[in-house]
């Protein structure tokens, strides 16, 4: 009961950035550079004091390479939420990092049998039928900021693979990535408007969505199989797209509602074909 507790709480958090930085941006609370530089800051905090506090050590762990990725997922999610709803952006990222880890896989080498390949057909096609041209069709521009989000995690996702002691590698990640944050907030951000909800928003983002979610993660994480903690993030898009319409009285399209049952779908049926 207590790691079903924590895997909601987690998967809620992970939600929760999408629905944060979606109504710090729609409502011109903050622009997306200083959002993504405060998110990148907060988070590396509270990251670091949980790692100080399990370890005892001051020495963290990460590397330049995957703070990059880490940095280009979060910018380029910040900048797609100017134009993008909390669910469409949540079903793209999530559709990306998975596409990515998926392809990753197949160009070392790994075999894939029949119904994998068609699951993993079903999921890209629907990627593709979210943002092609049409009434409902996303801003195409923010749409392919948040394949580059996607695209970015992906890459962090593959190079934190098999890593030993993630609290620390992402704490150090973190902090690293936050000075490229600083370096966008420098260069793009300072001229415009700001308040305290924004900021307040960006920090909620960062240190409890981000910082509070992944620690949590990281603990339910081994007491799982590889399947389930791939299908219980399936939810994440549905529950940021829930929270859209509740709290942001955002809209649910017909191509949003067919895209998500076509990428969840195929996403859910490559890891069931995974399983067996």
């Amino acid at each position: 009961m207590k790691h079903l507790f924590l895997t909601i709480t987690v998967m809620l958090a992970f939600a929760g950035n999408s629905l944060l930085c979606r109504a710090a941006l729609a409502g011109q609370h903050i622009d997306p550079a200083r959002f993504t530089w405060i998110r990148l800051g907060s988070g590396a905090v509270v990251l670091a004091l949980i790692h100080l506090g399990i370890s005892g050590q001051r020495r963290i762990g990460g590397n330049w390479l995957s703070a990059l990725a880490l940095f280009v997922y979060a910018a380029g999610f910040s900048f797609a939420y100017i134009h993008l709803s909390a669910g469409t952006g949540a079903l793209l990222l999530f559709g990306m990092v998975q596409v990515t880890m998926i392809g990753w896989g197949l160009f070392r080498g790994e075999k894939l049998r029949m119904g994998q390949w068609f699951a993993f057909g079903m999921a890209f096609a629907g990627l593709i039928y979210l943002v092609l041209p049409g009434l409902e069709a996303p801003d195409m521009t923010s749409s392919m900021l948040m394949v580059a989000a996607g695209l970015g995690w992906g890459v962090y996702s593959l190079l934190g693979r098999g890593a030993g002691d993630p609290i620390s590698k992402t704490a150090g990640n973190f902090i690293r990535a936050c000075l490229f944050g600083l370096l966008l907030a420098l260069w793009s951000s300072f001229q415009n408007a700001w308040d305290w909800q924004g900021v307040g928003l960006a920090v909620g983002s960062g240190a409890i969505a981000s910082g509070l979610g992944y620690a949590l993660w990281y603990r339910v994480l081994p007491s799982m199989r590889a399947a389930t903690a791939a299908t219980v993030q399936l939810s994440v898009p549905v529950i940021a797209a829930s929270g859209g319409i509740l709290l942001l009285e955002e809209r649910l399209t017909n191509r949003l509602l067919l895209a998500s049952l076509t990428i969840l779908g195929g996403i859910a049926w490559f890891i069931q074909q995974r399983k067996t």
